[in-house]
């Protein structure tokens, strides 16, 4: 028996253990998974497009967002950094899988734009390599995949790495749409996240509560010949953190 834990780390990552690999999209055992998942470039699979999330480029169009120092958290193929990146912002991204890394890197090298790509652990590459604060950190579609118990580790990147004023911004499932809407324990019972977890606004509210919320909508729906990125069943949240006295 083990009987070394004594840390909160200890503990999440024996919570970790519980799940199946494609369950936390932050831990080396879900690297494989991801790396099949994004080994077939053909897929039908709507985020793969080479396009921006309609959200990011409304927030840029209406002044909400202005350039700065970015982090894209779970950057997949690379779409929006290399749209930040295009408007002047320093990126760094960072995506778990070598498949989707290698992917995003060519984008960026056919494009000529310069982003810092990493492949590793979110959680402990920020703070190490990628060194805070952010002016904005990013997250298409990656929280949603992760077990209740990482929100503590997520919302501890947040406070590490999110400057004084800095804005987080969060594409998710939204309940009614795709994910699973069981109840946490449900998850453990059953040791998988059933696709990813779908939220509701008063959740991402409560989650995110110390934060400022700027804007809280679904996402809008867009056409396969628009220049962005748009599906229905996300929400689009843009959090603001407020300047330390």
């Amino acid at each position: 028996m083990d009987r070394n834990m004594r840390t909160v780390d200890d503990v999440l990552r024996l919570l970790d253990g519980l799940f199946a690999p494609e369950a936390d999209r932050w831990t080396a055992d879900a690297a494989s998974w991801w790396d099949g998942f994004y080994a077939d470039r053909s897929k039908p699979v709507p985020f793969f497009v080479a396009k921006p999330d309609e959200n990011l480029v409304s927030y840029l169009d209406h002044g909400l967002i202005r350039a700065g120092r970015a982090l894209d958290l779970g950057c997949g193929p690379g779409r929006n950094a290399l749209y930040l990146a295009s408007l002047g912002f320093e990126v760094d991204a960072v995506d778990l899988s070598p498949a989707a890394i290698a992917w995003a890197g060519e984008r960026a090298r056919e494009a000529g734009a310069k982003v810092r790509f990493h492949c590793g652990d979110a959680f402990t590459v920020v703070g190490g390599e990628f060194n805070g604060p952010y002016d904005l950190i990013y997250d298409s579609g990656c929280f949603h995949h992760l077990p209740p118990h990482r929100r503590i580790s997520y919302l501890a990147l947040l406070d590490q790495a999110l400057a004084p004023g800095g804005l987080f911004a969060l594409t998710c499932f939204a309940a009614g749409g795709m994910g699973s809407e069981l109840p946490d324990a449900d998850f453990y019972r059953q040791s998988r996240l059933n696709g990813g977890l779908a939220y509701t606004p008063e959740a991402l509210r409560w989650i995110f509560s110390d934060l400022t919320e700027v804007q809280l909508r679904r996402m809008h729906d867009e056409p396969p010949e628009s220049p962005r990125f748009g599906e229905l069943f996300l929400w689009t949240a843009l959090f603001r953190r407020g300047a330390r006295p």
